[in-house]
């Protein structure tokens, strides 16, 4: 199999290992980061909600006055 390369020289394995761990915490962070924007964006999309429901009930009200 030519398309697997394994160096007789172990110390090439070092470059490769920093690599990975740096963009392996670089795929944690980004995670992390989405998750936390999407949370804000859950936030503000509720209350927006809530808003309009509470928007729309109070233009209910004015319409029939003896509900």
């Amino acid at each position: 199999m030519p398309f697997l390369y394994f160096p007789e020289d172990k110390s090439e394995y070092v470059s490769a290992a920093f690599s990975f761990l740096f963009f392996g915490i670089l795929m944690v962070l980004t995670f992390r980061w989405i998750k936390r924007h999407s949370k804000k964006q859950e936030l503000e999309t509720k209350e927006l909600e809530e808003r309009i429901l509470r928007e729309r009930r109070e233009a209910q009200k004015k319409q029939h006055p003896q509900n």
